[in-house]
């Protein structure tokens, strides 16, 4: 397992290096012009000028790109053009908060769909396995930002149960604050992956209570929670494991959507901001750290799948 996971590390260079190339042309050719934001009427042709040679952006496209990648590898992400720091510090300072809110949401969202799917499968074509199978429907069915606002309109502006903006209180120092302001954007970022979550659950429990092996447990006197937690769940995580990764870009694009409906100080909002300020460093560093997140939670899901499986370590 650790001559793979190391080959798999070293393959993550060159696919940065090919999402930094692609990141690094687009973000050039899309419209609009981050020196305009330093332009004042009072300034001549050669002003302006004198201003974009300072940034860089009198460089042809490949210049550009072989010094920004020069000082990446550097460990020198750049200055932002409108916070005026270190790239790399402003990332770090938004990471903890976008890694605890998309964790939360993860082991929420598994456990949760675990639960249900392992009901569901043992209710099959009962009532309990009918009502959490419309819920799932009506889970996978809703847009996250039309559910953002609607939980902000009942248990902020109706309720006044949760705070809708931030991450703290002014003043307030305590870890159940932070947890109140993380709830609504956590429940947004579950809903749809334990919609299709608890559906997978639901149908790899129901193909393995087909299984022999389930019959002998039962004939060995096991009991039914003993067989459901004992044999079929590590069977069952198998293709959730696989979900997890599929969908870990699902949560790391819907944490920006989030962040910013939230105003949650996270990497989303962040990186929303840096695209409207047309902050040409901020946004390549935003992409390569996404990029890695990706990767990592591809390469993070393949690990688990040879912890779960065994024989999985042994093919590799």
């Amino acid at each position: 397992m650790g001559k793979y996971v190391l080959h798999r590390i070293l393959q993550l260079i060159p696919i940065l290096l090919f999402i930094s190339i692609v990141s690094f042309a687009l973000i050039r050719l899309a419209p609009g012009d981050p020196v305009l934001s330093f332009v004042t009427p009072n300034m001549s042709p050669e002003d302006v000028e004198r201003i974009r040679q300072n940034m860089g952006l009198d460089q042809p496209l490949y210049i550009q790109y072989g010094l920004w990648l020069k000082n990446v590898l550097a460990g020198n992400f750049g200055y932002s053009l409108n916070n005026h720091r270190p790239v790399l510090t402003l990332i770090v300072e938004r990471l903890p908060a976008t890694i605890g809110l998309m964790g939360s949401a993860f082991l929420l969202s598994l456990l949760v769909a675990v639960v249900l799917g392992l009901i569901s499968a043992v209710y099959k074509n009962k009532l309990a396995d009918r009502v959490l199978s419309l819920l799932s429907y009506i889970g996978i069915s809703l847009p996250g930002l039309w559910f953002a606002l609607i939980l902000i309109y009942v248990f902020t502006v109706q309720l006044h149960w949760l705070p809708s903006m931030g991450m703290r209180t002014i003043g307030v120092h305590s870890a159940w604050d932070v947890i109140k302001h993380g709830i609504m954007p956590c429940l947004v970022l579950c809903i749809t992956h334990v919609s299709v979550f608890m559906r997978y659950i639901r149908s790899s429990t129901i193909s393995q209570l087909e299984e022999d092996y389930v019959q002998i447990q039962y004939a060995y006197g096991s009991t039914r929670r003993t067989v459901l937690f004992r044999h079929i769940l590590r069977n069952v995580l198998l293709p959730v494991i696989t979900l997890f990764g599929l969908s870990f870009a699902e949560i790391i694009t819907g944490a920006f959507i989030v962040e910013s409906i939230f105003s949650w100080p996270g990497m989303g909002s962040l990186g929303i901001n840096a695209v409207f300020g047309l902050d040409y460093p901020l946004i390549m560093g935003m992409t390569m750290m996404s990029s890695f997140l990706l990767i990592f939670g591809n390469l993070l899901a393949d690990v688990l799948y040879g912890l779960a499986d065994p024989r999985i370590k042994t093919m590799r």
